[in-house]
């Protein structure tokens, strides 16, 4: 194998997966392909929380197939993990190799082991449950912003959650490792994202008694990283500690999300979420008490089993009355060998679209009331690869003057809020009279 291409599907920590895939193929002498075109090895890295992302995975093997019919195929990912029998017979498909087994992806198809002709490598994670990343740029949205993987997999049990089963349990990267990475990093990047499966359990498979607000300390203190970006923390891992060193803080965005699912106890209760509404409210309160102008976001999700039109409206009240900037809304999907599978009439389809809807449309008077509120102030902004745009500390895109370069903090003031985002301020011309 001389040419190789991985394409990554789902959330960042899949994507930092997909980039420790290019750097284990890298360190062994074979350099990814930026694009399909002419490679000997297709890697496809797939994502399975929906049952559209496994559409998507099985549409996309399909099309790489007949569009590069001499290539081999391997799947890997939380699909491969799940489910190989389902990928294994799709036409082109030479290997499936599961989460667990990923770090072995290169050295297994580089090997000079001629009977060994594909098939499949899916080992249990009681086996085999490796910490594997590696810093990855958001290619969704810009290259100026790279994240990095911290920690992987989740000890939790939501009823709606495959995860666990496809990851593993909750592992940290040793601190010195990302330590390291960040020095590397901070050098090239003004901003570094964090981010993990469940990214607030970090430390606590580490000897030390060790918190995530522990490893952001010696982030701070140990690197001259300019900025870092906190993503999806649980919310009661969002302990007072960690918000007031957010908030004091200028290195680390003001920016706070924090996954709530439902706004009704009923249904956190049978979706196996370890608090309530009024625990919830509380860390927001206090977060926005700390930081006034911080992003708050939240996942949400619509249509779970059994979820009563009385629940739903619970859900659109608690939400109405809390100061969110932003909310990520998701439609339930089955999955299969999930708790919530027995729980509960399903919702319709159509009533499932419904509510979501009826979310998004929250979401978007939040966020307009959220930038108008911002204009006539100045916010910390890092410049993005797309020319003429930015993002600020507090998660909002600003349009900038496009004479600005790339990947640097600067501090700007806001003019208008337009369509989606904030534009900046222009300065006044005196003309001549």
């Amino acid at each position: 194998m001389e040419r190789v291409f991985v394409q990554s599907f789902g959330c960042r920590a899949s994507q930092a997966d997909g980039a420790a895939l290019e750097a284990s193929f890298r360190q062994r002498g074979v350099e990814p392909l930026r694009n399909p075109d002419g490679a000997d090895l297709l890697v496809v890295n797939t994502c399975t929380v929906t049952h559209s992302a496994d559409v998507d995975a099985r549409r996309t093997i399909r099309n790489l197939h007949r569009d590069y019919p001499n290539a081999k195929i391997l799947v890997t990912g939380c699909y491969a993990q799940r489910a190989p029998e389902e990928l294994v017979g799709i036409e082109g498909v030479e290997w499936v190799v599961g989460n667990a087994d990923k770090p072995e992806i290169a050295p297994l198809v580089l090997s000079d082991r001629e009977a060994y002709h594909g098939g499949v490598v899916v080992s249990s994670f009681d086996r085999n449950a490796a910490f594997f990343a590696s810093p990855v740029r958001d290619i969704r949205e810009d290259r100026t912003r790279p994240n990095l993987k911290v920690q992987d997999g989740c000890s939790n049990r939501c009823s709606f959650c495959i995860i666990p089963s496809v990851r593993g349990r909750s592992r940290s990267a040793p601190a010195e490792s990302v330590l390291e990475q960040v020095r590397d990093l901070a050098a090239r990047y003004c901003e570094v994202v964090l981010t993990g499966i469940n990214l607030g359990r970090w430390g606590r498979d580490l000897p030390g008694e060790l918190r995530f607000v522990h490893l952001l300390q010696r982030l701070l203190g140990e690197t001259s990283v300019r900025r870092l970006r906190i993503s999806s923390v649980e919310p009661m891992d969002w302990s007072e500690s960690l918000l007031r060193l957010v908030a004091d803080e200028s290195r680390i965005a003001d920016h706070v999300h924090l996954p709530l699912q439902s706004g009704s106890d009923a249904v956190l209760k049978r979706m196996f979420r370890k608090y309530r509404t009024r625990h919830y409210a509380t860390r927001v309160e206090l977060a926005r008490k700390l930081m006034p102008d911080a992003a708050i976001g939240a996942d949400v999700m619509t249509g779970f089993p059994g979820e009563t039109d009385a629940e739903f409206e619970e859900t659109v009240r608690f939400i109405a009355g809390q100061p969110f900037t932003y909310l990520h809304v998701f439609t339930y999907s089955e999955r299969p060998g999930t708790a919530a599978m027995s729980q509960g009439r399903p919702v319709p389809s159509a009533v499932r679209r419904e509510r979501t809807q009826v979310l998004r449309q929250l979401s978007d008077r939040k966020n307009l009331e959220f930038r108008q509120r911002m204009v006539g102030k100045t916010l910390s902004v890092v410049t993005l690869e797309e020319r003429g745009l930015a993002l600020s500390s507090n998660f909002l895109r600003v349009a900038i003057s496009h004479g600005r370069e790339p990947n640097q903090i600067i501090p700007l003031t806001v003019g208008s809020a337009t369509h989606g985002g904030l534009e900046e301020s222009k300065p006044f011309r005196i003309l001549n009279a």
